[in-house]
């Protein structure tokens, strides 16, 4: 497995990992946003996170039939999980605000699922995929992520979710933003909101 110190210096030499002010795409503020696709614009140094990574699903959850992962974040980390773990991946999208499966993809009735996303700060998107899993009367079996940043206290997720690194990185409401982080200009780079 890689460190959490080797994956870091990943992250920062691939530009994923930014300082600033920051309101993420759950709506809460951040001196810190972590944008996985910049990791996974160099699938050489994402390779070796993507393989540890791998390694904890594997051992974690020993049987399952599929990937569902969201638009866009999602994508390319479910395809590069499922390549290595020989799994069927597709990925859900949004369709005015909600997340559909299009393109032919479908859950079958009884499969074992598992959610993988690039980062969960506190879940939603994945919340949303769960929907999709019961709809079609499968069964979730987990989450799997790259980064994990959410605290106990915003996530929606109360068990199953394994990830390559857990960062604690603190989160404001609108309301609570701290004075230092108020005086930066705000960069909005979740999918969900814009300037």
């Amino acid at each position: 497995m890689l460190s959490h110190k080797k994956s870091l210096d990943i992250l920062r030499k691939t530009n994923a990992l930014l300082e600033g002010h920051f309101v993420l795409s759950s709506g809460l503020h951040s001196s810190k946003y972590i944008q996985c696709a910049k990791l996974l614009s160099f699938p050489h140094k994402a390779e070796k996170i993507c393989k540890s990574l791998a390694g904890k699903i594997k051992k974690k959850f020993k049987n399952f039939d599929l990937i569902l992962s969201p638009a866009m974040g999602g994508i390319v980390i479910g395809y590069e999980i499922g390549r290595l773990l020989k799994k069927e991946t597709i990925f859900c999208e949004r369709v005015k605000g909600k997340f559909k499966l299009r393109r032919g993809f479908q859950i079958k009735k009884g499969s074992k699922v598992l959610i993988i996303e690039d980062v969960i700060t506190t879940g939603k998107s994945s919340m949303e995929c769960v929907k999709l899993i019961n709809n079609s009367k499968a069964k979730l079996i987990g989450f799997a992520t790259i980064i994990d940043r959410s605290s106990k206290n915003n996530l929606k997720i109360k068990k199953n979710i394994v990830s390559h690194l857990k960062i604690s990185v603190p989160t404001y409401k609108k309301n609570k933003i701290p004075n230092e982080l108020k005086l930066i200009p705000i960069s909005t780079p979740g999918s969900r909101y814009t300037k």
